[in-house]
């Protein structure tokens, strides 16, 4: 069944990857309006996260910021499938790095890179970033049920000489690499809430109380790797610039916590210069006190 599914999804995205950008925006207005008006995806976990974060403005303020939230959440998904075809030309036309020459100190230094990200703006074409670069990049995900789709994400996601690794195979790639003198850059998007077994510590993010991933600290501090956030801002529709926020390049120095409380913070301000654009679809705030 799993391979049914794919062998009658596959044409269809692959003939969207090649639509020109005009039909292909136009058609991702089309999912919204079906996503939004007709099966209301999330919408109750949306309201919901926008009234606890977002409690200064009112009622018809938020309604304006949820309805553009699942406008970008579908061209982001959208242009995720056109990374299936577009060109590398393209692709750095419409995602630009705007201080790339931080990474390329932090490579001197011969140290692998934590790349921190948020669920924001698009974190999907961070993978571009893996051209201009001289280590070996190394993204974490979390694998899909039906194994012909996994393969399909980690096909596209891979397209840049991208390497996919699963959450729970990430420490074992992790320690393996540094036994070998292997330099990467580690990305991972850690905003989302933790699963209760695997609560450590607790922060305070958009004035709530939550429980926060300590992973990318923890990897960064035992495994001495200096750490960054990946500042994404979407410029207009289908443009992105990102910017490589440094936290620090001696994690061990900084007091337990500290990086993720900085993490958060930068995830923090990118939230309210643009609300639009979070996934504000994720539980974020399921776990509070």
């Amino acid at each position: 069944m799993q391979f049914l599914i794919f062998i009658i999804a596959y044409p269809f995205l692959w003939i969207v990857s090649i639509l020109p950008f005009r039909i292909f925006y136009w058609l991702s207005d089309v999912v919204y309006f079906l996503v939004y008006y007709i099966v209301g995806y999330r919408k109750k976990v949306v309201r919901e996260n926008l009234a606890m974060a977002l409690p200064n403005l009112n009622d018809k303020e938020r309604l304006v910021i949820e309805k553009k939230s699942y406008h970008h959440l579908c061209d982001m998904f959208m242009e995720m499938i056109k990374t299936m075809t577009i060109s590398s030309e393209e692709m750095n036309k419409r995602f630009v790095i705007t201080n790339l020459e931080v990474i390329k100190e932090y490579e001197k230094k011969g140290k692998s890179i934590m790349l921190i990200a948020s669920h924001y703006a698009s974190w999907e074409w961070l993978i571009t970033m893996n051209q201009k670069i001289a280590f070996r990049g190394v993204a974490v995900y979390k694998q899909l049920a039906n194994k012909y789709f996994d393969k399909l994400v980690r096909d596209i996601r891979s397209k840049y000489n991208t390497e996919l690794v699963p959450t729970n195979k990430t420490i074992p790639l992790i320690s393996n690499n540094q036994k070998n003198d292997i330099h990467c850059v580690y990305g991972l998007a850690s905003d989302q809430s933790p699963k209760a077994d695997r609560i450590f510590h607790w922060d305070n993010f958009m004035g709530i109380e939550v429980p926060v991933h300590t992973g990318p600290e923890m990897l960064a501090k035992k495994y001495d790797m200096t750490v960054v956030f990946a500042k994404v801002k979407k410029v207009k529709r289908g443009y992105y610039e990102l910017t490589i926020i440094p936290i620090s390049d001696n994690p061990k120095s900084i007091p337990d916590f500290g990086i993720t409380h900085t993490y958060i913070q930068e995830v923090e301000k990118q939230i309210r210069e643009a609300p639009e654009y979070y996934f504000w679809t994720h539980k974020r705030w399921k776990h509070r006190r």
